[in-house]
């Protein structure tokens, strides 16, 4: 399976791009600013994405992704729909406040509402989907909004991604005893920021380390959503608490086969 990191940002500045991963050629797991990285063609090429939760970082990217691609999509018959996957609240912040012909027009009627360029699809926490011959299972996330993490079945195990969540027990029951190739996790803040961390559900430094040890100590750690200007707190803070596992922060290009 390869993988490519398209965005890894909490938030904007000068290289820092949000949140969205590839999966092969075809499968998005969010898709933030970084689905600018993309090529026309491979914008083309987007078929499925997968929503973790409805916050701009994570979500900008489907409207822009629709309008790139509509003229392609309509020149090929039938006309194949992006099927964005997410929790059914999600999906109703979508269609309520971004699919709304206010903010962007609503593509999930357009160019009609029988052949729309984009077509939503309900999962809830535990489901597996299949697609483009692999298996994508939604793991639980705790979060200020409904949210979810996801799971990606690999020859060399399963890649988990937490998606943006606060501590989260749940995830390590779900988990159990799974071989694991990556663990992607966040860490929005710097412990100086704790206070907000824990008021926004997401992880500081301090408390990632609470978090870590339910994981094996072979199973490579991979932060992401740090937010601009913590990079450097935030990774020496992690460095000093003596992690049993190897830790690192992705950067955007990043890419991986698992």
């Amino acid at each position: 399976m390869n993988l490519r990191v398209l965005g890894c940002s909490g938030s904007i500045a000068a290289s820092c791009r949000t949140t969205a991963f590839l999966i092969g050629e075809h499968v998005l797991i969010d898709a933030g600013t970084g689905v600018g990285e993309l090529t026309l063609d491979e914008l083309a090429g987007i078929h499925e994405i997968f929503v973790s939760h409805s916050h701009l970082d994570h979500v900008l990217g489907i409207p822009l992704l629709a309008d790139s691609v509509m003229r392609s999509r309509l020149a090929s018959k039938p006309l194949r729909p992006i099927v964005v996957h997410a929790l059914p609240a999600t999906l109703d912040a979508l269609r309520t406040h971004l699919f709304n012909n206010v903010l962007w027009p609503d593509f999930t009627r357009l160019p009609s509402a029988e052949e729309p360029i984009i077509r939503l699809a309900p999962f809830e926490v535990g489901d597996i989907v299949e697609v483009d011959g692999r298996r994508i299972e939604v793991l639980p996330a705790v979060h200020t909004v409904p949210a979810v993490g996801f799971g990606v079945e690999s020859p060399s195990g399963w890649w988990i991604y937490t998606g943006d969540t606060g501590p989260n027990p749940e995830l390590w029951e779900a988990l159990g005893t799974r071989r694991i190739a990556q663990l992607v996790i966040e860490t929005a803040f710097s412990d100086e920021e704790l206070a907000v961390a824990i008021a926004t559900k997401h992880m500081a430094p301090a408390m990632l380390a609470r978090e870590l040890v339910h994981l094996p100590v072979n199973v490579p750690v991979a932060i992401t959503h740090i937010k601009p200007g913590e990079q450097a707190a935030v990774i020496g803070q992690i460095a000093a608490l003596g992690l049993a596992q190897q830790v690192h922060a992705l950067s955007s290009g990043d890419r991986f086969c698992f």
